[in-house]
């Protein structure tokens, strides 16, 4: 699941909003607001880098470690080497402002430790919105769990079929073709059993093991005998990859057959293990 906080626009975003909010604040004490906006712009570098660091680095190495001692410590260092890198920065647009009358600048400009206060609300407020991002990716990702947990209490799968319902067990089902309004199950002992069912609705009543490689077609993963960047054979049937399905289906299957080759080596070594 790809993570809101990853999206780039996200963060470009996030770092307009902090620019326009700061050059309100500095504008409204300083009466000029072109003034506010290029001292800001020279101060975002700072921001954008401490803010990076501690969310991204400090946060998961350390904090959430618990490494406590060394989380305190490189934080300490970061608090010192930004005030530092402010100060420089301070100085830098002192000078370079001066086309701008200096002396038109509010008090607030020379106010390292208001500087610093509002360096760290950011900090901490980048730090806020992606905790809350990270919650809530944790709670689709058990709700998904949860999902597919209440697919696989059921080894089958349900349909009306010729006004009959029927129960076809997931390890002989073959792939799910789309008709239209129907679906074709084919199973692996040859059968095909024809539904008034969209494929859109049975894919979300399916667990994990099946994979959606084409608008038309469901299969069954764990009956794949070959696959490349076109097309997938299950047991001599051999269907196209959907182009906007590509990618997804070559990571899942590559996925799915990592980690099969690790269970298996898992259970060649464990004899060897247990000597």
């Amino acid at each position: 699941m790809k993570s809101k906080t990853s999206n780039p626009y996200y963060h470009i975003f996030y770092w307009i909003f902090v620019v326009l909010i700061l050059t309100l604040v500095f504008g409204r004490s300083w009466g000029s607001k072109i003034h506010a906006f290029y001292y800001i712009s020279l101060l975002l570098p700072v921001v954008m880098g401490t803010s990076y660091f501690f969310n991204y680095y400090l946060v998961p190495f350390y904090l959430l470690k618990k490494k406590y001692f060394w989380f305190i410590l490189y934080f300490f260092y970061t608090l010192i080497i930004s005030l530092y890198i402010e100060i420089i920065v301070l100085t830098f647009s002192f000078i370079y402002l001066v086309n701008f009358k200096i002396g038109k600048m509010g008090p607030h400009a020379f106010d390292t430790l208001l500087l610093a206060i509002l360096l760290y609300m950011v900090v901490f407020l980048g730090s806020f919105l992606l905790m809350i991002q990270q919650f809530n990716d944790s709670q689709k990702e058990i709700n998904n769990l949860k999902d597919e947990k209440d697919k696989m209490k059921s080894s089958f799968l349900e349909l009306i079929s010729n006004r009959k319902t029927i129960r076809i067990p997931y390890k002989n089902i073959l792939f799910i073709e789309s008709l239209a309004d129907y679906i074709k199950v084919n199973s692996i002992k040859g059968e095909e059993f024809l539904s008034k069912e969209k494929i859109s609705a049975i894919e979300k009543r399916l667990p994990d093991i099946f994979l959606r490689i084409h608008r038309s077609f469901i299969v069954n993963t764990e009956k794949i005998t070959s696959f490349n960047y076109e097309e997938v054979q299950l047991e001599g049937v051999i269907l196209k990859i959907g182009r906007s399905y590509k990618k997804l289906v070559l990571n899942k299957i590559r996925s799915a057959n990592s980690l099969m080759t690790l269970i298996i080596l898992l259970i060649i070594l464990n004899p060897l293990i247990n000597q």
